[in-house]
């Protein structure tokens, strides 16, 4: 945790990085890309199926930088990854959390976690879902084919 915290701080921000399409950025795997959208498979991975979805353009206030209908079009796109992702992955329940920080990660971006089947009640509510539980270390062909999956699935749940 203290690496990562570390790093999000030092760095420029990922999201308009990945935005950019800079290689500094690791290898992140887009899975959805509108003129006002992105939604892409983070590298490291906390549970398979693990996306992000944000504006392109840099926003720091969840609610109170989009107006109504920016808002709804951004959350339909979430409705689509979230479903894709629930498809593609053993999933129990779907979470949807917007989180980030004026001190780091502060470009506004939604994570689309599945849970998958089986998590004891425990361990539910997020906690399996923690960087304190580690990473998922998927090969990057893997990690190619489940974005391609979900992002065609994106496309099929409904056009945009």
């Amino acid at each position: 945790m203290e690496r990562y915290i570390e790093r999000v701080r030092r760095r420029p921000c990922f999201i308009c990085g990945i935005v950019r399409g800079d290689t500094e950025f690791g290898a992140h795997h887009v899975v959805y890309r509108d003129q006002e959208h992105i939604a892409f498979l983070p590298n490291p991975q906390v549970q398979r199926g693990y996306v992000l979805v944000a504006p392109i353009e840099r926003r720091e206030a969840v609610v109170g930088e989009f107006s109504l209908a920016e808002y709804l079009d951004l959350q339909a796109v979430v409705h689509r990854v979230a479903r894709a992702v629930a498809e593609m992955v053993p999933t129990e329940r779907i979470y949807v959390l917007s989180l980030g920080s004026q001190q780091g990660n502060s470009h506004v971006h939604w994570h689309v976690a599945a849970m998958p089947p089986g998590v004891p009640y425990e361990e539910q509510q997020g906690a399996w879902a923690s960087w304190r539980k580690g990473v998922l270390k998927i090969p990057a062909e893997e990690m190619a084919d489940l974005a391609g999956r979900i992002g065609r699935r994106v496309g099929l749940i409904y056009p945009a």
